[in-house]
């Protein structure tokens, strides 16, 4: 039997809380040993990071010591409860990054035992934990059970590092010729060094950013002196990697005004004493984006390019120079917002384990000699990493249109005779909703491509209101939302997501666009949105409704929109240029460029060069791109989020567009949450701005949410 309500007011199980309390942020999978390691965000404390191992080996599926028959099916998720695990980072520490605010790898596990003679070995299970500590940005070390010591000092007070001033990410462990192992990281600088802070030529704070070596003796603490820097400063530096032989080494840079997906250059020199020169350039430019080097062997170099428009993989060698390995329309890396993202693992010197694809992400073995390129048959569609450990254990995050983000295990069995590799049924290992709701209530997607007057088309995912049992009344069409993704540089893959249940369960339909500038499709697509940042975002959102409105998906009269960051500026963007919404919701969003680009952090403090144009050269486009410019345009309600700790979008952005829809007497809200930066980490804010937005969306598409607070607009 089938109930009918107006859409928009179906009665859901799915809360704000359980968005807020009842998932757990995965990141970060690794081996080490025969256990697991991972990362988790626990949003009721704050949402620290945590670091978290399995609580014993973890055998590889479908063998004997995983207890599996063997046979076709054994070891998979229906047969098997999630492991359970041990917090090894007590309270109230919390291993989380600030370098280029985006942070990305901020811990380590070091192999053996590497601690002072007088100290005994450790058991298996209490390895060398390295991490750097949120609060302060301090790295620490600590053994399982035991409190971390710091590492590294505290940096001097700089006011313009709003922050600590000596910050460090992507640890990496190193052996060098000698056999010393070390753990090397990136370090931002806001101190000057022995000049102290100033301005660049440019008016932006001088920040150098190098490798550099800890000692994990803790004869830094509180000597910077103490710490060797392995290359030279750069604006921006990523990916240190030591041959296997220990005498070279390779990493990444770049310049403003480029971000990584733009240009990087690839460098190797030998290392002298530990120590590396700037080196040979022997990739990459300002208009070539390579990424993720790792040594093949003592003399070869794989490295992923976007040389062919396509990010496809290279190699190198000082005799053979850089080559590409193969050439195929597809999407070999991504965009690298996290320091210490990888794409790819080198098993020997002829064969990586790659992830690849377009929309969406598949597994792969790829042979380096020859080029060829297996497919492994996998029901995730989106790995955001994957590890083979030597004895066959697979160890994938990832998560589809029908399963949460997870982490599994597998078998992959490499055979020698020349054979098909073959890969077993996943086992859960540990899955970010343990709470997950009945499948009834969640949405189903559909990829589309709309056409474009062009001649290109727009990628989106339509996920139409779907609850079984309950329908809309007869004749109705459901409100929509248009959901466009941060960076502007970003992606949203066909997952399953649990915020988009939370809309379609209740009968809202969400669309989420994959506008030109987003990542997935290759450099052309990408580079749309060049020069074309407020145009392009806007056109590709506004073809994406009018094509739901067209073919009777949704009611052209209840489209709103939301979105976070850049996601926010095309949400204003659109309200303020265009009538199609009736209501936006921005979260953190641009609002404005010319003050925007002087408070901003320095890691996108140049971005809008290639997303606008130059400045001061092209000072109209930035104030005639600005939403703020064009609030007398508009005419339709606003809801601001925003948190008062964000230093990549401030508050100030949010302020201004508040105090023009004041000026104006549009009805509106604006929610500051304490504590928070650039997106909610705490279950306090999630649940209030997941409860806000969906009492704001009742008042204005016309639809009573049940069990909601009742948000209060204001006019001035």
């Amino acid at each position: 039997m089938v109930t009918t309500l107006p859409y928009g007011s179906w009665p859901s199980p799915i809360s704000a809380e359980l968005l807020a309390t009842g998932g757990t942020r995965l990141s970060s999978p690794r081996l080490v040993g025969d256990a697991v390691w991972w990362s988790e965000g626990i949003a009721t404390e704050g949402g620290r990071q945590a670091i978290v191992r399995s609580a014993g080996p973890v055998p590889v599926p479908g063998t004997p010591a995983d207890g599996g028959t063997g046979e076709p099916g054994a070891g998979s998720e229906a047969g098997h409860a999630p492991a359970p695990a041990v917090t090894v980072l007590p309270a109230p520490f919390n291993a989380r990054s600030r370098v280029h605010e985006y942070g990305g790898a901020s811990w380590t596990v070091v192999p053996g035992n590497p601690a002072p003679p007088a100290r005994p070995p450790s058991p298996p299970h209490r390895p060398l934990v390295v991490f750097v500590n949120f609060e302060d940005q301090r790295v620490h070390a600590l053994r399982e059970g035991e409190q971390p010591r710091p590492l590294t000092p505290v940096g001097p007070e700089v006011e313009t590092a709003h922050g600590p001033s000596l910050r460090w990410a992507d640890p990496t462990v190193v052996t060098l010729v000698d056999g010393t192992r070390e753990v090397w990281w990136i370090c931002e600088d806001h101190t000057g060094g022995e000049l102290g802070p100033r301005l660049d030529e440019d008016g932006a704070p001088h920040i150098e950013r190098y490798i550099a070596a800890v000692p994990l003796d803790g004869s830094a603490a509180e000597d910077l002196s103490a710490i060797r820097r392995v290359t030279p400063a750069s604006r921006f530096v990523a990916h240190p990697r030591v041959s296997p032989d220990g005498t070279r080494m390779s990493w990444l840079t770049w310049q403003h005004p480029q971000l990584p997906w733009d240009g990087t250059e690839l460098h190797v020199a030998p290392l002298l004493a530990g120590s590396a020169g700037v080196g040979d350039v022997v990739a990459g430019d300002t208009g070539t984006s390579v990424m993720q080097p790792e040594w093949l062997d003592d003399h070869r170099l794989m490295f992923v390019s976007d040389t062919s428009g396509w990010w496809n993989p290279w190699s190198w060698s000082a005799a053979d120079g850089a080559r590409q390995l193969l050439e195929l329309d597809q999407e070999f890396a991504g965009p690298m917002w996290a320091l210490g993202t990888t794409w790819y693992q080198v098993l020997d010197p002829d064969l990586a384990l790659v992830t690849y694809g377009r929309a969406a992400t598949g597994l792969g073995l790829l042979r380096t000699s020859d080029g060829r390129l297996t497919p492994l048959e996998s029901p995730l569609t989106d790995i955001a990493a994957a590890e083979l450990r030597e004895d066959g254990l697979l160890l994938l995050a990832g998560s589809s249109p029908t399963r949460f983000g997870a982490l599994h295990t597998a078998h992959l069995r490499l055979p020698s005779d020349g054979s098909a590799p073959a890969l077993s049924p996943l086992t859960l290992l540990r899955s970010s909703r343990d709470d997950a709701p009945d499948p009834s209530v969640l949405p189903r997607g559909e990829s589309i491509e709309v056409p474009l007057p062009d001649g290109g088309v727009v990628h989106a995912i339509v996920h139409p209101p779907h609850q079984e049992g309950l329908a809309g009344r007869e004749g109705e069409l459901p409100p929509f939302i248009a959901r466009v993704h941060g960076g502007p540089t970003g992606h949203v893959p066909p997952v399953l997501s649990l915020p988009t249940a939370y809309y379609t369960s209740r009968g809202l339909g969400v669309v989420d666009v994959n506008y030109g500038g987003s990542t997935g499709y290759g450099r052309a697509y990408r580079d749309r949105l060049r020069g074309q940042w407020g145009v392009v975002d806007v056109a590709d959102t506004v073809a994406v409704m009018d094509h739901l409105v067209r073919e009777g998906i949704a009611d052209g009269r209840r489209l709103a929109i939301e979105g976070g960051s850049a996601g926010g500026w095309t949400t204003l963007a659109c309200l303020t240029r265009t009538d199609t919404f009736a209501a936006g919701a921005s979260s953190f969003g641009v609002a404005e460029l010319e003050a925007f680009r002087l408070d901003t952090h320095d890691f996108e403090s140049r971005y809008i060069d290639g997303l606008v144009g130059p400045y001061p050269e092209r000072r109209d486009l930035y104030v005639e791109r600005a939403p703020l410019t064009h609030v007398d345009e508009l005419e339709v309600p606003v809801l601001l989020l925003q948190g008062d700790e964000d230093r990549i979008v401030p508050p100030s952005q949010s302020e201004l567009f508040r105090d023009a829809l004041a000026a104006k007497g549009i009805p509106h809200a604006y929610l500051l949450f304490e504590g928070e930066q650039h997106g909610f980490r705490q279950a306090d804010s999630i649940i209030r701005a997941t409860e806000a937005t969906l009492s704001f969306y009742g008042q204005v598409l016309g639809f009573s949410p049940p069990c909601v607070p009742v948000l209060e607009l204001q006019r001035d």
